[in-house]
């Protein structure tokens, strides 16, 4: 299933996205659980209650669900992603777009191509200027086939107001923060840095719903009339095909 193409005719195969899409609402779920504030801001008789600052890093399918689900909580929501294409859509969902002055490209899987070494420093740079500006932080930064990149230093997280919430959606590959430790959720000098490595299973009944819609979608392509039929001129077939026995001529 990982290894369906990531391609429009088969958006409803695309395992990856469907269970990103319920990681990145937990990420938010588990934040505002955590965060020791309201998210939205309030008036009441008793004063004004500010609205909580989300950052999201990276605005894929779990990066801009994250947007959306802190958005509808009343929370005002920066996000920063290296492809410029999605700046529209983060801007579509209520979010801000932070522009670091760092351009990066996209692979073909819709994934952000990994940074020089000279971008990554700016990036970074211009990261920890901004990072202790935000009460939770969602990171969703990951290079297939790579540890993920560090994005958030040791120094910056815990540059951060006590009671803010990391969220490492990025965890299972090392993490995007220093502090990160994957599979836990750990406390350090008032931050909550959560490591959590598998949050589709938290929500497991939508998640297994969404992931059986894709296996069926997948299996409608390799049944045709009752019979298994494996085209392996389909890119579909050939993508998801793991191993098969080649004949000679």
């Amino acid at each position: 299933m990982e290894s369906v193409p990531r391609i429009t005719r088969a958006q409803s195969m695309d395992a990856l996205s469907s269970q990103a899409t319920v990681a990145g609402y937990k990420a938010v779920v588990i934040a505002a659980d955590r965060i020791p504030k309201l998210f939205p801001m309030l008036m009441t008789a008793a004063g004004t209650i500010a609205p909580v600052k989300v950052l999201v890093i990276g605005a894929g399918v779990a990066g801009l669900q994250a947007i959306a689900t802190a958005r509808r909580l009343g929370a005002v929501v920066s996000a920063f992603d290296i492809r410029p294409a999605v700046k529209e859509e983060i801007e579509s969902l209520g979010g801000i777009f932070l522009d670091l002055g760092v351009v990066g490209e996209e692979t073909e899987g819709g994934y952000a191509k990994e940074l020089t070494a000279a971008q990554r420093k700016k990036q970074q740079a211009e990261l920890e200027k901004r990072i202790p500006d935000f009460d939770v932080i969602v990171t969703t930064a990951l290079v297939p086939g790579r540890p993920a990149p560090k994005l958030i230093p040791a120094k910056a997280a815990q540059a951060m107001r006590p009671g803010s919430v990391i969220v490492d959606l990025a965890a299972e590959n090392g993490g995007n923060c220093a502090l990160t430790v994957p599979g836990k959720i750990v406390e350090k000098n008032g931050l909550t840095v959560v490591g959590l490595t598998n949050l589709p299973s938290e929500m497991a009944f939508h998640a297994s719903q969404l992931y059986s819609r894709n296996v069926a979608s997948l299996l409608g392509l390799l049944v045709q009339d009752g019979e298994l039929k494996l085209n392996f001129e389909d890119e579909i077939i050939e993508g998801a095909c793991v191993t098969r026995k080649e004949t000679k001529s």
